[in-house]
């Protein structure tokens, strides 16, 4: 049973993607790398190759350029080789941003990047052998392995098809001129180049998917880890049941200053104290303004009084109202009949005061369901199916 809770069977949740990504850890294609890297720099050494060309033609001349003036001053020989490395440097360095542009947009086109400075950070768990030969014989190894053969193969094949092809042509090149030979021998090396770029890409447009597979792979979780990792984002529910108690408590103490604003406050009778206000005009039913418990209720009670707010002694609808009203929210449905016998006796008793009415007898006994009282137990006979 504790072996299978611990088979990574499950795929990575997305804590745990983001987390893999912080570290560095993404699905890599080394194969979309080297089509980007030769199939970018082919393309853009196709592209600066005429200008290239005739610079380089240019800057050849010159230096094989010899003359009096050059033995009376052997600096010039000193800065026709700057200047020569200058060109040099002037076509190398455009060639080697647009090829780097051509490889970042690979990645970002495909997913694999990721900022982190994990992987480049010194850790002396790389150094272990074991852990050396757990990533020699790996997954991800023997792919790569298999990958890295059949790419070989693949090439030589194609190398050795092309070669055969055009062994007779290759021997004619010595009979013709200069320019056309060269010209001939480029148009072989584009059409070479381009075969070595299909192979490259056919095996990257595998290589993509498959790693991607092979990362998700890598990054399975238990079951276990699962309901680590959601305990460790949503917190122990222990932890979570006693914060959640402890902002209940705070609120309720907070609530304490507005009890002078309430029509009347229920207890039970020192027990609980439930505060609650109905203003016809802007609410739909009665709220619970504030409430609470023991020394909180006594205190709630202390304050109604001293605000002259009627303080009306019901155990069981204080009980129901404690348990099942929030603060600030209106009182459940189920006790709308009880808490209008109580507001409808406080009117009364109001009035009376005031002289506008007669004096009402003792208060009804208000109509709260059963089970809405926590301290209420059913019979055993019911409680059995």
């Amino acid at each position: 049973m504790e072996s299978s809770s611990q088979d990574k069977n499950l795929p990575a949740t997305p804590q745990r993607l983001k987390q893999a990504r912080t570290d560095g850890q993404v699905a890599r294609s080394r194969d979309l790398a080297n089509f980007a890297v030769l199939g970018g720099g082919a393309l853009v050494l196709i592209a600066l190759m005429p200008l290239g060309f005739e610079r380089l033609r240019t800057a050849l001349a010159l230096q094989l350029r010899f003359d009096h003036q050059s033995l009376l001053q052997p600096q010039l020989m000193a800065e026709r080789l700057v200047d020569g490395a200058v060109h040099g440097l002037l076509l190398a360095l455009p060639l080697g941003l647009l090829v780097l542009a051509v490889v970042l947009g690979s990645a970002f086109a495909s997913g694999s990047w990721t900022l982190s400075v994990k992987p480049i950070t010194p850790d002396l768990k790389r150094l272990s052998p074991l852990a050396g030969l757990g990533r020699l014989f790996s997954k991800q190894q023997a792919v790569d392995t298999f990958k890295l053969a059949g790419i070989a193969a693949v090439v030589g094949v194609v190398a050795w098809q092309f070669i055969s092809n055009h062994m007779e042509a290759f021997g004619t090149l010595l009979m013709r001129p200069l320019e056309i030979a060269l010209g001939q021998l480029g148009s072989w090396i584009t059409a070479g180049v381009g075969l070595l770029l299909l192979v490259v890409g056919f095996f990257a447009i595998i290589d993509v998917p498959m790693q991607r597979f092979l990362h998700a792979n890598r990054l399975k979780m238990s079951m276990e880890e699962v309901k680590r990792e959601h305990k460790q984002a949503e917190g122990d529910p222990q932890m979570k049941a006693r914060r959640r108690q402890r902002q209940r408590e705070m609120s309720q103490r907070n609530s304490v200053g507005a009890v002078p604003r309430a029509d009347l406050v229920v207890m039970n009778p020192t027990h609980y104290a439930v505060a609650i206000r109905y203003d016809d005009a802007t609410m739909s039913a009665p709220r619970v303004i504030a409430k609470g418990a023991d020394l909180l209720a006594l205190k709630i009670r202390d304050v109604a009084k001293a605000s002259q707010v009627p303080v009306l002694q019901s155990p069981m609808l204080a009980r129901a109202l404690y348990a099942h009203a929030e603060i600030d929210d209106e009182i459940p449905s189920a006790l709308y009949t009880a808490v209008a016998q109580v507001l409808a006796y406080v009117y009364q008793l109001k009035a009376a005061m005031k002289g506008e009415g007669a004096m009402p007898g003792e208060m009804p006994v208000p109509l709260v369901p059963q089970e809405l009282d926590p301290h209420f137990k059913k019979p055993a006979a019911e409680a059995t199916p």
